[in-house]
This record gives C-alpha cells, sequence and structure tokens, in this order.
C-alpha cells in the first residue's frame, strides 16, 4: 500500500511538474524516512499556579472584556459583562449601580459552589444591594453552574478542590483589576462577602489583594483535613480518595484557617450558623480560634436566629457600614441603622 501511495505521488511530479518535492512520503526503511511533524506547532499550555494565590501572570491572559447587556430601572442600572482570561472559561458579571454622580463604593458577592447567578439579575436584589450609594457585583465561583459544565460528569467543585478555590482567588483578583480601569468604581472602598466555599474563597483573596477594605464571612468551609473527614457534603463513596496524603498536600496552601491570623484586612467579620451542616464543629471551631480578634466573630444558633439579625441590618449592612465610616472602631451594633440586602 505504501509502494502504491508512493508511485501515485511520482506521477504527480510527471503530470504536475510544480509538485512539491517536500510532500513526496519517505519509503518505509529507507535511510531518509524521518518522523513527521504536526502539521500546526502548538505552544505547550502553561498550567495556571493555583498554590499561589496572587500570581495573575501563570497560565493567564487577559481578553478584552464584552458588555453583553444594559438595563435601567428606575433606581440603579446593571450591566452583564462577559470577562475572561482561561480558554473555555468565560466569567459574566453583574454589575449593579446606583443612579448617583462619581465613583461609586463596591461590594463583591460570591456565594457558595452549589449557588447560581440567578439572584444577581433579580431587581429587587439589585435595588436592596444599590442602596446607599453602593456598586454590587455578583459572579460564581470555578467550577460552579455554567463554568462547571464543560468539565467531565466525575469532576466537581470539591473533587477539584485546589483549582476551584486556587483559580477562584485569582479571578477575584483579575475582577477587580477590570473595575479599576472602568473609572466609575471607588478602589478605595471596596468589600467583599462570601459564603460557604464563597466565604472560603474571599478569604484567600483578601489575604493575597489589599484593596479588599472590609471582609464579611458566613460559614467558610477550611480546615481541610477536618473537613474531607467528617464533612456531609463529600460522598462516602469518594471520601477515602480526599483523606489521602497526597490530595491534602495540594490543598493545604489554601486553607484559610492558615491565613487567619496574618490577615490585614482593615474590617473583618466572621459569621458561623452552628447548626450549618456542611462544615464540621471541630473545623467551624478552629477556624474561629484561628481569628486576629474574638471580638470579630459573631455565632448564630440557626439559621433562624440568622435571618433575625439580617432582618434588622441586611446582608451588606455591616460592609456598607464600614466602606462609608471614616472611624475604623465603629461597631457591629451601628449596622443596625443601615438598611442592606437578604
Amino acid at each position: 500500500m505504501r509502494l502504491y501511495s508512493y508511485l501515485s505521488s511520482l506521477l504527480l511530479l510527471v503530470v504536475f511538474p510544480n509538485f512539491a518535492l517536500a510532500q513526496l512520503p519517505p519509503v518505509a526503511g529507507s535511510d531518509n524516512a524521518q518522523p513527521q511533524s504536526p502539521a500546526t506547532n502548538t505552544a505547550p499550555v502553561i498550567p495556571e499556579n493555583w498554590r499561589v494565590l496572587d500570581d495573575l501572570k501563570t497560565g493567564l491572559e487577559v481578553r478584552s472584556p464584552v458588555v453583553l447587556q444594559n438595563d435601567e430601572e428606575p433606581d440603579f442600572v446593571r450591566q452583564l459583562v462577559r470577562v475572561q482570561w482561561r480558554n473555555n472559561d468565560p466569567i459574566d458579571l453583574w454589575i449593579a449601580r446606583p443612579k448617583l454622580s462619581g465613583k461609586a463604593p463596591v461590594i463583591l458577592y460570591l456565594y457558595s459552589y452549589s449557588d447560581s447567578s440567578d439572584r444577581f439579575h433579580d431587581n429587587g436584589w439589585c435595588k436592596r444591594a444599590t442602596a446607599d450609594g453602593f456598586a454590587a457585583v455578583g459572579f460564581l465561583a470555578a467550577l460552579t453552574d455554567y463554568r462547571f459544565r464543560a468539565r467531565p460528569l466525575r469532576q466537581w467543585f470539591v473533587s477539584e478542590l485546589p483549582e476551584s478555590l486556587g483559580s477562584s482567588v485569582h479571578d477575584v483578583q483579575l475582577i477587580l483589576n477590570y473595575l479599576a480601569s472602568r473609572g466609575d468604581m471607588d478602589m478605595n472602598r471596596v468589600g467583599m462577602f462570601g459564603m460557604g466555599s464563597g466565604a472560603s474563597i474571599a478569604l484567600l483573596a483578601a489575604h493575597a489583594d489589599p484593596r479588599i477594605k472590609t471582609l464579611d464571612l458566613l460559614d467558610p468551609w477550611g480546615d481541610w483535613p477536618e473537613w474531607f473527614r467528617d464533612s456531609p457534603l463529600v460522598p462516602e463513596n469518594e471520601r477515602s480518595k480526599y483523606l489521602t496524603q497526597d490530595f491534602l498536600n495540594s490543598v493545604a496552601p489554601l486553607d484559610p484557617v492558615a491565613y487567619l491570623p496574618s490577615l490585614k484586612t482593615q474590617k473583618l467579620r466572621l459569621q458561623q450558623t452552628l447548626s450549618e451542616p456542611v462544615t464540621p464543629k471541630a473545623a467551624k471551631d478552629r477556624i474561629a480560634a484561628a481569628l486576629p480578634d474574638p471580638d470579630e466573630l459573631v455565632k448564630y444558633t440557626n439559621a433562624l436566629d440568622l435571618m433575625n439579625s439580617w432582618k434588622i441590618t441586611g446582608l451588606s449592612g455591616w460592609i456598607k457600614l464600614h466602606l462609608r465610616s471614616p472611624t475604623p472602631k465603629a461597631t457591629s451594633d451601628q449596622g443596625a441603622a443601615l438598611t442592606g440586602i437578604r
């Protein structure tokens, strides 16, 4: 068969003299037979460095943002902006701004891994989030909702936890870079609210990026050996592989417990719901014990206690207070006078 192909190429040379000699296949076993190079020379893909919180260059290439949607409501304006720095992983930012002139202080919102972006384009949510002159930016973490759909079914947020956390921490910093480039945000007054896995990411991002001045964390995950050992979120048929030393070593550089004692964020609040089941009690205790200041901890017996608190201050009332107030010693009780979101 190879001889037939070779003779066919020789016939083409007779009929078409300009046919490139380079097109001739080498005869098997001949001295000049060489391995064939691929048709395209593809550059090697550099993997993202998830273990280093502030490495925004390795494996990342920022593309131009694209505005997909503009909405104008009586009390606010909202944009859907798509940003991207990884292949096959665009990120949708829902940006709501109050109808006020000048630069607005901004709060980032990141919920837990199983969440969706539905609340971010809800008019009621946006109206409450932008109350008191604040901009609100909502987005989803890596391997969450639409950012998970292109992945193999065996992969999910927890199975790929080093990537889920590390790439999302990079996302927060690159999102802040984009917001700074817009010119309509007060980047000296940036806060972030995180819940569940989103709280873990927010904590790690605040450690890496001092632009986050105020940080409100609700039930963060952490203390990974304990968390993987006892969290009911981990399927029993997968648990053993997450307790191997190799896996625990891979996620150890991304444990919030390791970063809390040295966190330099100006204002920090840790909220823990004691009945919240995802993070085991022992892990909750270790996270709380790592706080630089015990006064930064607020505990709720159950979800009802948490909701009753939010009825007074709203979800973001505490953050808004501390982003607005020039006095660093303002207490969390003062947040009761502010309208927040739930």
